[in-house]
């Protein structure tokens, strides 16, 4: 694959890292509300009568990889790895609750897909981006 970060622009350079960062934030925030505001063990409960084993050891799973990929992310280590986990956490909650709920999240509806269609659009640019070494150029350019 040819590598044409080069001939990016810096604004567009800066918003695929903005866009990146805040993502991992996005995450990151999702799991620490998560564990702060303690509903892990309701999370692991519906987990659980959906019919998953070990549910409090899916949702401690899930609630690290949102903490430590989102770091990853941030350093800019591991982002295809990273974009794929997040991908399938999203995908996940989308079929398993999302769906049910209709499509808006917000004024429209309650609960709905709109919010992880719009995540996994985001992972779907970020993982284009670290494939055509958009970060790298970023990271390059930093470190010089």
């Amino acid at each position: 694959m040819t590598n044409l970060s080069p001939n990016i622009p810096r604004p567009l350079l800066a918003s695929l890292v903005a866009l990146r960062i805040g993502v991992a934030v996005l995450f990151m925030a999702h799991a620490v509300v998560r564990i702060i505001n303690g509903t892990i063990p309701r999370f692991s409960e519906f987990i659980g009568n959906i019919g998953f084993p070990e549910p409090s050891l899916i949702v401690w799973c899930i609630t690290l990889i949102e903490i430590i990929g989102g770091l990853l992310l941030i350093l800019n280590r591991g982002v295809r790895y990273v974009v794929w986990a997040f991908a399938s956490i999203a995908v996940g909650g989308i079929v398993l609750i999302h769906v049910h709920q209709g499509w808006f999240v917000g004024e429209h509806g309650t609960g709905g897909s709109e919010y992880s269609v719009c995540l996994l659009l985001c992972l779907f640019v970020i993982a284009a981006s670290d494939a055509g070494g958009v970060f790298r150029k970023v990271t390059t350019e930093i470190n010089t």
